[in-house]
């Protein structure tokens, strides 16, 4: 369908003997935040590397706007431009100031012009409220707040998608409610996301489908976040839930 965006048909993931996504399918649509959860060890991390592939994969493919998405595509880094990708461990280089490492990808990539692509960083370090801190170093920041510059990296290359993974679970409790607040301003205007999250009332929050994952196999999947976190179809989503608070 027109709207679909993202598809991984029969997408087929091992390392040597050990498989990690068994023939999986998914799609997103645009304007659509979907939320893998799961276990830990069951493939929800290698299944966002390999939608921009950075991890190649054995069986299947992903297809971004219909186009294939793979490691050895004469096109792949004009393919990896569209899906802004965001981890736990900010990636954020120590030896630049915020705006630079902000710029990085716009001026040496993209090859924009510096004074547009300056004042649309700043414009969003601003809403993520970081303006005032844009000369600044990693290291001056607190994990929270490079966390947020590492999300305004991931937008400044205008993606189509853009792929969460786990973002807060190497922060302090108290520096997740901020990360997730820009994210949930993201979801409100519209930006279409693939989530990994073990934060199940952001999940829950956040979500237009929750997709389940165990053993590289989607358990079940739900339209219906509400009635997916108070009453799960599968045994197995009923015993994973009832090991959280939210």
């Amino acid at each position: 369908m027109a709207d679909i965006l993202l598809e991984l048909r029969h997408v087929h993931k091992r390392y040597g003997e050990n498989v990690v996504l068994r023939d999986l399918d998914l799609t997103v649509r645009r304007g659509e935040v979907v939320v893998v959860i799961g276990p830990s060890g069951c493939g929800k991390s290698t299944l966002l590397r390999c939608v921009n592939a950075l991890e190649d994969i054995q069986g299947g493919e992903v297809l971004l706007d219909g186009q294939p998405v793979r490691q050895e595509a004469k096109n792949i880094s004009q393919m990896r431009q569209k899906i802004g990708m965001v981890f736990q461990s900010y990636d954020l280089f120590p030896h630049k100031t915020i705006l630079e490492n902000v710029l990085l990808a716009p001026l040496k990539v993209q090859k924009r012009q510096r004074p547009e692509a300056e004042a649309e960083a700043l414009a969003l370090l601003e809403r993520v409220g970081l303006a005032d801190r844009r000369d600044d170093y990693p290291r001056q920041l607190s994990g929270g707040q490079k966390q947020r510059v590492a999300i305004v990296r991931a937008l400044m290359t205008h993606p189509e998608i853009l792929l969460l993974d786990e973002i807060t679970a190497a922060l302090d409790p108290e520096m997740v409610h901020e990360v997730l607040e820009v994210v949930l301003d993201l979801a409100k205007n519209g930006s279409t996301m693939l989530i990994v999250t073990h934060e199940m009332a952001f999940a829950r929050a956040i979500a237009h489908r929750v997709v389940f994952l165990e053993n590289g196999e989607i358990v079940e999947e739900s339209r219906d976040p509400k009635a997916f976190f108070t009453r799960p179809a599968t045994e197995r989503a009923q015993r994973f839930l009832r090991t959280f608070e939210y």
